[in-house]
């Protein structure tokens, strides 16, 4: 199954133009969307799961025309929002339970042994009594996959799901999302470079409601090599620096900026080759000076 995106536009009323002619194909497995906060990828994800209308554009999951047969593709469907609210006086069992039924899960037998399942997969069975309200960041986002699973969907969609997690509950969420089956698509939906890293063999930079690359992140990464130069400067000489070269990013390594360039060829005295990473990638296209709307 492929979720095929073509020419959709958005612009709200406040005038914003948050999708510009977006165009992606998507296959099954994991798919990251990398951009910064305001890039679009909230907008696209809402388009894409019935909640807004674009302007124009056509999105099609299958044989499914997304914009047209809404109740086709809500069966389908499991979305984690950026923002997820549950009722927090009811434990993680009986709103399973009452969500199944929205979801049309009707047999009683049926609806208990799928949400024993999920509970047990997301690592909730034995807090499944529990009010939610009492559950952490990170247990309230598997619930939130559990929800998204209850249909067995054939498209997932997550929105920025570990962004304040700490690192042990983001490493739990990210396993649970690599388990899911290869025969779904899933959009990891973020600005957190290593969370597409960790999980997706394809992936897109979106920014400013652009696509600005597609592409098998080892082929990014490999599309670098030898292009991307490091070196560690005293931190009043760090704006100088930005003003000549096409740094694309610095880090404070104990107390001084580490400048990363991105070039043809050595910029300047003091400059070493260093291996990308992928993060060299995401901001080669966001600050640096890469061809825009690349497929690689």
């Amino acid at each position: 199954m492929q979720l095929i995106i073509k020419n959709l536009s958005k612009t709200y009323s406040n005038g914003v133009q948050a999708l510009k002619d977006i165009n992606l194909t998507i296959n099954s497995g994991m798919f990251g969307l990398l951009g910064p906060n305001g890039a679009g990828k909230s907008s696209l994800m809402r388009t894409i799961s019935t909640l807004q209308e674009p302007d124009s554009g056509t999105i099609t999951l299958g044989d499914i025309d997304v914009l047209h047969q809404k109740d086709e593709v809500r069966k389908t469907l499991g979305y984690l929002p950026q923002e997820f609210g549950v009722y927090p006086k009811i434990s993680a069992e009986d709103l399973l339970d009452h969500l199944a039924v929205l979801k049309g899960i009707t047999n009683r037998s049926q609806r208990k042994e799928l949400v024993t399942s999920l509970l047990h997969k997301t690592n909730l069975f034995n807090d499944k009594k529990k009010h939610l309200s009492g559950y952490s960041g990170g247990m309230k986002q598997r619930f939130g996959i559990a929800q998204a699973l209850l249909s067995n969907p054939k498209l997932i969609i997550v929105d920025e799901p570990t962004a304040g997690l700490d690192p042990a509950e983001r490493n739990r969420f990210l396993n649970l999302l690599g388990e899911l089956s290869d025969e779904t698509i899933v959009i990891l939906s973020t600005h957190i470079v290593e969370d597409v890293k960790e999980l997706c063999t394809d992936m897109a930079i979106i920014n400013k409601g652009q696509v600005l690359m597609q592409g098998n992140p080892l082929k990014a990464l490999d599309d670098l090599k030898g292009k991307i130069w490091s070196q560690r400067v005293d931190r009043e000489l760090a704006a100088d620096y930005k003003e000549r070269l096409n740094v694309i990013s610095d880090k404070l390594v104990a107390g001084k900026p580490t400048l990363h360039v991105l070039s043809d060829t050595k910029p300047e005295a003091g400059f070493e080759q260093t291996i990308p990473d992928l993060e060299d990638v995401y901001f080669s296209y966001i600050f640096g000076s890469q061809p825009q709307a690349l497929t690689v």
